[in-house]
């Protein structure tokens, strides 16, 4: 959930407790999973994509293109106020996306996306997870139920 709904980022503790290995060393560590053998990298379910730490919304499923890199991409985020990028050190000095309220490492920001946007938000399945259009209001995110609106 995002500060206005009382978000608190968890303890390192409670992190250990409440996530993966994968979702730890992923979001707390700059970690990465591997290509095509994450859990979202083929989803085509409509519904958005929140924080696995925090709950933050993030991205749609309406932003999702199949890049061809064997991670979810998207065009755009969701809530781009969740969103933060900085450039990283180092050689290739990629630009890194991170949650806003948890700081969760989330993956990376690419020029190389399909149009209007050009940018490929390259993320990691274990640093997100899926809300389905049809529990949206049940998970406590009805304020995007009218994405998924057939006459919008």
């Amino acid at each position: 959930m995002n500060t206005e709904r009382g978000y608190e980022k968890p303890s390192d503790g409670e992190l250990k407790k409440m996530l993966t290995k994968r979702q730890y060393d992923v979001t707390q560590k700059k970690g990465t999973e591997p290509a095509f053998r994450n859990e979202y990298w083929d989803n085509e379910r409509e519904g958005i994509y929140v924080d696995v730490v925090s709950g933050e919304a993030l991205f749609s499923s309406e932003d999702k293109f199949r890049s061809g890199s064997g991670w979810p991409s998207f065009s755009k985020p969701l809530e781009p106020e969740n969103i933060v990028k900085q450039r990283e050190s180092g050689l290739d000095k990629r630009i890194e996306v991170r949650s806003k309220h948890a700081g969760s490492h989330l993956g990376h920001l690419f020029e190389d996306g399909p149009p209007p946007t050009g940018k490929r938000y390259c993320m990691n399945s274990a640093a997100l997870r899926f809300i389905p259009k049809e529990e949206l209001e049940e998970k406590g995110y009805p304020e995007y139920l009218h994405l998924f609106e057939e006459d919008r």
